[in-house]
């Protein structure tokens, strides 16, 4: 296991199988928090059963955790690594002799979204666990979509979000369609792949950024 973890192959395949992974949370994450823009009672009803469920709390949320660590930990090695194989850093970017932007600046869109992963986890997971275990109060199934508009009530709060999905859109751009190299694939279905990649590039932080903003706009007044 340790030659393994040392080689560079093997670095890159665990990058992108956590890659993928987070890409599966991602989906469902946004799933569930479209629904409190279209349903608010089913995003109560499905943010409580993810809240107080054990499997989610105890199993799955671990191994979501893990994923984040082990992700960006190998994001920090791959780009140290790569540092120390060119010697010098690029004096300047000659179009596309180098890398793309995106490419190339993988490691400080990363940054930012572990930055927003922060607050994230402040605004909703550290709430959470306050709630249940710090002022133990009694289960609320309905309590969930009002907390959330709340949050994007500050506008800075939904700007910060906003800009935060952008450079998410950039960091997948490059990353999910990267990943299926990573992993090997390279047959017939690649470029649908590829394509698939960059619209759930587009499409799903475009979809985060209009809750934010939908909510900011939306305030519970009653």
């Amino acid at each position: 296991m340790s030659g393994l973890i040392k080689s560079s192959i093997a670095r890159k395949l665990v990058m992108a199988l956590s890659g993928l992974f987070l890409v599966v949370f991602l989906t469902q994450h946004f799933v569930i928090n479209f629904t409190s823009v279209i349903a608010p009672e089913t995003f109560n009803q499905w943010s409580h059963f993810m809240g107080y469920n054990p499997l989610v709390q105890f199993v799955l949320q671990p191994i979501l955790i893990a994923g984040v660590v082990i992700h960006f930990v190998m994001g920090f090695i791959l780009e140290a690594q790569n540092k120390s194989a060119r010697g010098v850093s690029y004096v300047k970017y000659n179009g596309g002799a180098n890398a793309s932007w995106m490419s190339r600046n993988m490691i400080y869109t990363g940054l930012v979204v572990l930055a927003f992963l922060g607050l994230h986890f402040y605004d909703f997971w550290v709430h959470e666990m306050a709630y249940k275990y710090v002022e133990v109060k009694a289960e609320d199934p309905t309590r969930y979509h009002a907390e959330t508009v709340e949050k994007f009530a500050p506008i800075w709060r939904t700007l910060l979000y906003v800009v935060s999905f952008v450079l998410l859109s950039l960091h997948l751009w490059h990353g999910f369609a990267s990943s299926f190299q990573s992993m090997g694939v390279n047959n017939k279905y690649s470029p649908v792949i590829q394509k698939i990649a960059k619209i759930f590039a587009v499409v799903i932080p475009l979809g985060f950024a209009f809750i934010a903003i939908y909510h900011h706009l939306n305030p519970i007044t009653h």
